[in-house]
């Protein structure tokens, strides 16, 4: 089987943008006087974009196999992270409270993290790959702004949630801080868009619509290279 080199860059970047925003993340940037948001919202919107891109060109199954690997990359990078972290330092070393300040994650983080990624990633290829059957493939920008729209807002909704709920920090204007600064740079790029999807199509020679594909997330054999 061969798979396009253009693909696995897509997919490398999408996964590379995902692992960067949940180290980065640890660190929280005021925008204002009273918006308090985590600097992994400079790189994570990224793999949204990257996302759409993947499955306005080569369709929803690719774009869900791509999901499923930067999930599985998270998930075996946050288990590293998390058996580096046991492993006794020299005796010289002073950076142990440093590492886990960056990479020691609690079990609810961790779980506030993936469900947001899983639920809005596939909700964003889902409502993209439906939008350009109704669209007629015409009108990109409504596609990319809709699909991000309803993924960004699930993903930021149930990170929050089930990451802050029952806490002081807990606050549904959080949510749509961080759901409106996502949105803001998924419009900011539009034109990027535009252009990396156009080159790809013309080189690629493929616009994948995705009549008949079943949805379902766990279905993972139906991509075609």
């Amino acid at each position: 089987m061969r798979i396009s080199p253009r693909l696995m860059v897509i997919a490398a970047l999408f996964v590379t943008c995902l692992i960067a925003a949940n180290i980065i993340a640890v660190k929280l940037i005021s925008v204002g006087s009273n918006i308090v948001l985590p600097a992994a919202i400079i790189i994570f919107p990224l793999s949204y974009i990257i996302g759409d891109i993947l499955t306005e060109v080569y369709g929803f199954a690719w774009a869900r196999r791509v999901i499923w690997l930067g999930f599985l990359c998270n998930f075996i990078f946050v288990f590293f992270a998390w058996i580096g972290g046991l492993l006794p330092g020299a005796s010289f070393w002073q950076g142990q409270s440093a590492y886990e300040t960056i990479l020691g994650y609690t079990p609810r983080l961790l779980l506030a993290s993936f469900s947001g990624y899983l639920l809005g990633s596939f909700a964003n290829a889902a409502v993209l790959s439906r939008m350009k059957i109704w669209t007629k493939g015409r009108y990109l920008w409504t596609r990319t702004m809709g699909s991000t729209i309803v993924g960004e807002g699930l993903d930021s909704a149930a990170f929050i949630t089930v990451a802050f709920i029952g806490t002081p920090a807990f606050a549904l204007m959080l949510i749509v801080y961080h759901w409106a600064a996502k949105t803001l740079i998924e419009a900011v790029a539009t034109p990027v868009t535009y252009a990396v999807v156009n080159y790809l199509k013309r080189v690629e020679k493929t616009d994948s619509f995705d009549r008949g594909v079943n949805f379902n997330p766990f279905k993972l054999a139906d991509a075609k290279p």
